[in-house]
């Protein structure tokens, strides 16, 4: 007879794909016992929002009187089944983003290029390396704040890794960086399209008035990004074993090619030529990001471009350049799929129209809050809108033609329903499974998502009461 473990049991988070699947299953569940239900909607620039007071219950099955077919809302196992490909087939232009600039990255990234360049930065910097943390994620938080910085950011965590490892720092502090930085700026939204100015129209609030406010609450809540991950990495980098990915980091290392033999990488002309046509290139995808307002199908666009260059600068051959490519799509591969199985949530939600029976239900239950505790309400509801709807301007076309107007009814700026939709709802993607940017990014980087919330959990905390005060300023703040 076998005696019991002295370790006992341990929790372990289940993968990404398995949390992702049950997810599926528990909505499923919800759209036979939740009633159906559905707002009226109409098109406000080319989006179309809810109309409060008009939401209607349907029943769970009914005849079409138009078409005399039978329609059933329940979903069963079979909609849960298909809901992993049409989840995939919704979010395909996110999906082939993700798989061309991964393919594309990875014949940038095998020239050295970028590696050389930023490690010879870092040899000027000597014993001050540690600048590297503030300077990127000051960079990762503006283009979050400002042009909603997200699906961008993939590439990062390539570039990152080897360097931020090779200076004697884990993954997870390479992750940080990228990650943290470009949420904490999206979380502090100042002119950020996708959250900001979406709201902002649909409640018909004109030149962004409390534009003074969220600058502020960008440098603070930057800062208090930067403290944090700096005060890990120094402790990580002082006593390795403290990290949670010690032992994953050992096989990274040799994947990465992240040892110290990193940092003396020679920095030939044919690289200078590859680094200077990348600056280059990302100069170009920021400037139609903000004057031409391109998206994903121009961003990809170019990054492929600058593979191919990469490639023919570096004197690499036809075969060379598509075997790297193809090696890409193996790396990304992970990260593009979860996307789609997280959109899949979406699809059983939408399948038996209960995020709108969700959505008035809240909005009636609000009504009588009383308004010193509206806003902390109003920013919590949000962070929960946001695992049913990750997508800030999903919330935003869902909630804002309701709680935009409910807001003011209660005495308070209508502002505070923007400024609780940009931090309510990005925050809680700092931790919630169906966020296809963390799992994306924890995908390229090997980690899980169970050492990203040991890791996590407090400065989620501190970010939300940080987060919260801000939400009531905006909603003290006279009209």
């Amino acid at each position: 007879m076998g005696l019991p473990s002295e370790k006992g049991f341990r929790f372990r988070v289940p993968h990404a794909y398995t949390i992702i699947f049950l997810l599926m299953v528990v909505f499923a569940v919800l759209t036979w016992i939740v009633p159906s239900g559905a707002f009226e909607r109409q098109e406000v620039d080319g989006r179309e929002v809810t109309i409060a007071g008009t939401y209607q219950e349907i029943d769970k099955v009914y005849v079409d009187s138009e078409t005399g077919e039978e329609t059933d809302l329940r979903q069963g196992v079979f909609d849960v089944l298909q809901a992993p490909t049409q989840g995939i087939q919704g979010a395909v232009e996110v999906v082939a983003f993700i798989l061309i600039v991964g393919g594309s990255f990875q014949i940038i990234t095998k020239t050295g290029a970028i590696t050389s360049g930023m490690s010879r930065a870092v040899r000027r910097l000597k014993d001050k390396d540690i600048l590297i943390i503030p300077i990127m994620m000051a960079l990762f938080a503006l283009g979050g704040s400002t042009f909603g910085m997200a699906e961008e950011t993939l590439p990062f965590y390539a570039v990152l890794m080897p360097i931020v490892m090779a200076m004697g720092f884990d993954s997870m502090t390479a992750f940080m960086i990228v990650f943290v930085g470009a949420r904490i700026g999206y979380i502090a939204s100042t002119v950020n399209p996708f959250s900001v100015l979406i709201s902002q129209g649909i409640i018909g609030i004109q030149g962004n008035p409390q534009l003074w406010l969220r600058v502020i609450a960008l440098v603070v809540l930057t800062v208090i990004a930067i403290v944090w991950v700096v005060m890990y990495a120094r402790k990580v980098k002082r006593s390795p074993e403290l990290s949670v990915t010690y032992q994953d980091d050992i096989e990274k290392r040799k994947e990465f090619a992240a040892d110290e033999k990193a940092l003396d990488s020679e920095f030939t002309n044919r690289q200078k030529a590859i680094l200077i046509m990348f600056v280059a290139g990302m100069a170009l995808i920021i400037w139609g990001l903000v004057v031409q307002g391109w998206y994903m199908n121009e961003i990809s666009g170019i990054f492929l471009a600058m593979g191919l260059l990469s490639g023919v600068i570096a004197g690499m051959s036809e075969k060379e350049i598509a075997t790297e490519f193809v090696n890409g799509l193996a790396d990304f591969a992970f990260s593009a799929v979860v996307v789609g199985l997280a959109r899949g949530i979406l699809v059983v939600a939408e399948g038996g129209m209960i995020i709108d029976t969700v959505l008035n239900a809240l909005a009636g239950a609000l009504a009588g809050i009383p308004p010193v505790l509206f806003t902390t309400i109003l920013y919590v509801v949000d962070n929960l809108l946001a695992i049913l709807v990750p997508s800030s301007s999903g919330i935003s076309a869902l909630t804002m033609p309701i709680f935009g107007p409910l807001t003011e009814l209660m005495g308070l700026n209508p502002e505070a329903a923007v400024t609780a939709l940009t931090m309510g709802g990005t925050s809680m993607s700092l931790l919630c499974p169906t966020s296809a940017i963390l799992v994306a990014g924890l995908g390229v980087c090997k980690i899980s998502l169970g050492q990203w919330w040991k890791t996590a959990w407090k400065f989620f905390l501190v970010v939300s009461v940080v987060n919260i005060v801000f939400v009531a300023i905006s909603g003290l703040l006279p009209m």
